[in-house]
């Protein structure tokens, strides 16, 4: 196999004279190496895609039928057997052929991540560019999926083989389009698994920008199908005979529903749930620093992130300080247009969202919190932005934690402040969630740090910082926030088996 990369510009591809409009024109179902179109004739069923800071309709998603998904899984099941059959050296070369198309596009996906999620641009090109991190983290990590020599007694023997599981289905969510299907296709590509992936209907285009990056960099046509629609298709793909293990990001409601249908299938779940992760500040901590990581911890992609630290409890000692810092720092966020660099807060991804976040600080307001700073419609000055939903950076204090808003999970930028007095009595409050995804400690006492760190009840722990993703770093949570890891080595144990055989030695002399 050549490492050279292929060179052919995408339709889409700006750099070689394509336009992005011509990508939403274009099938959004991908199958064997190209684009088709859903044969589902119920136009009931269609999604209508927009663009969140302008509300402008995107395109209309036909959703596909069943007819689609079991093509899409007979097609994938047809490709594993060659696939699976190739060195692990072999399929990271085409990883990492992938990884440099991801680098040289990132500009591209980047503007379609805007373009249908709201995120600011900034924000867009570092997910892309963590996705071509992680590719290239599993072209590495490819050739390393091995098993085991066991030495038994009188010289016999026994040795495993990380094997593949065959077709994996995956379902991901609207907040990280791009980085769902990374994080789910490059650990289960690199351990010679196929896989049929369905996006959000809210942001279905970079899936398959990067299911034609797959094909360009020498994935075989089959291994990597994109499916289009809402929970009819992630049912139909969930309850599939020929899927032998689903992953899934989402709400709880609906990760109960695919380990439900993969109960009933004995197949293997991974699952990325919600959370209502606590993020602690001991008076020791360097303040503007604690200030970074609480911004970053609840306002990045206007707090639409799973893992987000929206329980903030501060120490009694430094409340005053902190809190006039934070509402001064959140204040200054520019709201506007996210394609703009300048840009701090793009608009929520529908209507829909944007009202649920505004119930939700109006039911704390009910509860006797006291809203700081934000929670309000901001209309851009920009009369391009005026049918947008664009939601101000919301700090809420007075919040206990009896509270709806600090129970629930919210997706949306609202910070809820909490005082404290000593360490037992925060981490109790801080593991008093049915949720255990993640955690942040702000404090220069690293013995501590860890102390608490032991005691919290959640998957990802920050120590001095928040949200920091890195390949080879593990992610997953606790209860109700999934089971499983990706990311890192981790990941390769939940897209593998262990094949095990032993041998005897030859009968042993009298």
């Amino acid at each position: 196999m050549s490492s050279a990369v292929v060179t052919r510009a995408m339709p889409w591809g700006t750099s070689g004279g394509g336009t992005l409009s011509e990508a939403w024109r274009l099938p959004l179902l991908y199958l064997d190496g190209r684009r088709i179109r859903a044969t589902n004739a119920n136009s009931s069923e269609d999604v209508v895609v927009k663009q969140p800071a302008t509300g402008v309709t995107l395109t209309t998603l036909r959703s596909a039928s069943g007819e689609d998904v079991d093509r899409a899984v007979q097609s994938a099941k047809t490709a594993f057997i060659k696939w699976s059959q190739l060195s692990g050296l072999e399929r990271g070369k085409v990883l990492h052929r992938a990884s440099q198309l991801l680098r040289k596009y990132r500009e591209d996906i980047a503007k379609v991540e805007v373009h249908d999620n709201g995120k600011p641009i900034w924000e867009a090109r570092v997910d892309v560019e963590g996705c071509a991190d992680t590719l290239e983290y599993y072209a590495g990590l490819a050739a390393t999926v091995v098993g085991e020599h066991l030495p038994l007694s009188f010289g016999s023997f026994a040795y495993t083989r990380r094997e593949p599981l065959g077709v994996v289905g995956a379902i991901g969510a609207w907040n990280y389009p791009s980085q769902m299907v990374v994080w789910k296709s490059a650990p289960a590509l690199a351990c010679g698994n196929a896989m049929v992936f369905k996006p959000s209907p809210l942001t279905p285009l970079s899936a398959v920008m990067l299911a034609e990056i797959y094909s360009e960099a020498g994935v075989p046509d089959g291994i990597f199908n994109i499916v289009q629609g809402g929970a009819e298709v992630g049912r139909m793909l969930s309850t599939h005979s020929n899927i032998n293990k689903m992953s899934f990001t989402g709400s709880v409601p609906s990760g109960a529903k695919v380990m439900g249908a993969c109960a009933q299938g004995i197949k293997h779940i991974t699952l990325e749930l919600g959370g209502k992760s606590p993020l602690i500040i001991f008076p020791d901590a360097g303040i503007e620093n604690a200030i970074n990581g609480t911004m970053m911890a609840n306002f990045l992609s206007q707090g639409q992130v799973c893992s987000n630290g929206t329980r903030v409890y501060v120490h009694r000692s430094i409340w005053d300080s902190f809190v006039a810092k934070l509402v001064t720092r959140t204040k200054r966020m520019k709201i506007g247009d996210p394609l703009n660099d300048d840009t701090t807060v793009g608009a929520t991804i529908s209507p829909e969202q944007f009202h649920i976040v505004l119930s939700y600080i109006e039911g704390a307001k009910a509860e006797g919190a006291k809203v700081l700073c934000g929670g309000e419609r901001v209309i851009p000055s920009d009369p391009c932005l005026a049918n947008g939903h664009f939601l101000s950076p919301c700090v809420i204090a007075d919040v206990t934690d009896d509270m709806k808003i600090a129970k629930e999970e919210v997706f949306g930028s609202v910070a809820c402040l909490f005082p404290f007095d000593g360490e037992d009595e925060v981490v109790r409050r801080a593991n008093n969630s049915e949720f255990g995804l993640a955690a942040g400690i702000f404090t220069n006492d690293l013995a501590r740090a860890h102390r608490v760190a032991a005691a919290l009840e959640c998957g990802s722990i920050y120590i001095n910082n928040y949200n920091i993703t890195v390949p080879g770093v593990p992610f997953g949570g606790y209860k109700k926030s999934g089971i499983g890891r990706e990311n890192a080595a981790d990941a390769i144990q939940y897209y593998t088996q262990n094949d095990i055989s032993s041998s005897n030695s030859m009968d042993k002399k009298e």
